[in-house]
């Protein structure tokens, strides 16, 4: 099910965004194998299975790709792929036998989709980093934040799965579209540094028009305006108001009751600040749940501000759908929406399966499996020898 159904994709297992562009293809239906470890990585945040959530919706396999027995099976399963997902620094691949060139000699339509920080190319390619030094750079970082406070980091949505996970399925999804009219693949380097980037395209034009500012927290969307902001309600809680345009926010203050000709303008910055203090006098006055009665639904922009937890309960995400519960783990259901193809119920994660073979079903011929289960076992028995 889903639009991306019959699509074949093979993950190397890894951390962060590489998972996350591999769960947004299977998610959409897309069969994705996971080729994991033998020995735990150290990496990543401990939990439970079924709360590793970008891990839905595909099988996995352990290869130890030191051993060539291991290597072989892996080319195989990339010959009768049409995608190719890893996140590994530059050269990892490379030094275990699976980079483009052998890969590609063995499938020419492969789509080869490669995902680091820096990308595959530049002098920090090497360097460790995490998703707040590749924003760093791109001058994301710096943009967000309050009026004199330090940079703020904006979890890790702007870098690891903006940047990194969307573009590299965007750019994958891309390449099978030319493959149909060359009927060859090709490598997607998706470097999150060059995806944040591309995400601020708007601010670099209003920058360099000189309609925003370098000062954190001065300008229209960083909560610089009074008018985009949130506010702390009487209960602790707090409120997003967006009324940017000129009659939401008009709208705004009659429901507020108040009088616009003695309120600053929103066009005179100077007085922003003391549009800041006299909102947050009035939302200070209800708490969240009777400025929601009040607000919400009308046209002045506003939403209250809820936490994971409340998030699920709204009646909006209720009645779309937004979340789905799976094996008692509440989760985003899978997004966009299509008319026809709609993807299916996620699946929860499934453990690394102790017999490969059994996981191959469907990506060898049924005569290979046995002839591969051999060759595995016969590997095994050498190295504990």
């Amino acid at each position: 099910m889903g639009p991306l159904a019959g699509l074949k994709v093979v993950e190397f297992a890894g951390i962060g965004p590489a998972p996350m562009c591999a769960m947004l293809l299977a998610d959409l239906g897309a069969t994705v194998l996971r080729v994991d470890r033998t020995a735990p990585s150290g990496l990543g945040l401990a939990r439970p299975l079924k709360y590793d959530l970008l891990l839905r919706n595909r099988r996995s396999i352990a290869l130890d790709l030191k051993k060539p027995e291991a290597v072989d099976l892996a080319l195989r399963l990339i010959e009768t792929s049409d995608v190719l997902i890893e996140g590994f620094r530059p050269g990892v691949m490379e030094r275990l036998g699976l980079g483009p060139e052998p890969c590609q000699a063995r499938n020419g339509r492969l789509v080869y989709g490669r995902l680091t920080g820096w990308g595959q190319t530049g002098p920090l390619a090497q360097a460790a980093a995490h998703d707040i030094n590749y924003i760093a750079i791109t001058g994301a970082l710096a943009a967000i934040g309050r009026r004199g406070q330090p940079p703020t980091p904006p979890l890790n949505l702007v870098g690891d799965f903006a940047g990194g996970s969307l573009y590299l399925a965007l750019g994958v999804l891309g390449a099978l579209w030319e493959r149909e009219r060359s009927g060859k693949g090709q490598v997607v380097d998706a470097a999150i540094t060059d995806g944040a980037a591309s995400l601020l395209t708007s601010l670099f034009g209003t920058r360099q028009a000189g309609l925003a500012v370098a000062e954190r927290g001065a300008n229209h969307a960083d909560s610089g305006a009074f008018f985009y902001d949130t506010y702390e309600c009487s209960d602790g809680r707090f409120v997003s108001i967006g009324a940017i345009e000129g009659k939401f926010w008009a709208d705004l203050g009659k429901r507020l009751g108040i009088d616009l000709s003695d309120f600053p303008p929103q066009a005179d910055r100077s007085r922003w600040p003391e549009g800041h203090r006299r909102l947050a006098e009035i939302f200070r006055t209800k708490t969240r749940e009777e400025w929601t009665a009040l607000l919400e639904g009308t046209d002045v922009c506003f939403a209250p501000v809820l936490d994971l937890l409340e998030a699920p309960a709204h009646p909006h995400n209720k009645a779309r759908g937004t979340f789905v519960e799976v094996d008692g783990v509440v989760q985003p259901a899978p997004a966009p929406r299509f008319s026809r193809t709609v993807p299916a119920m996620p699946v929860p994660p499934a453990p690394v399966a102790d017999d490969p073979i059994g996981a191959l079903a469907g990506w060898l011929e049924a005569g290979e499996l046995a002839d591969w289960r051999r060759r595995l076992a016969s590997s095994e028995t050498v190295e504990k020898k």
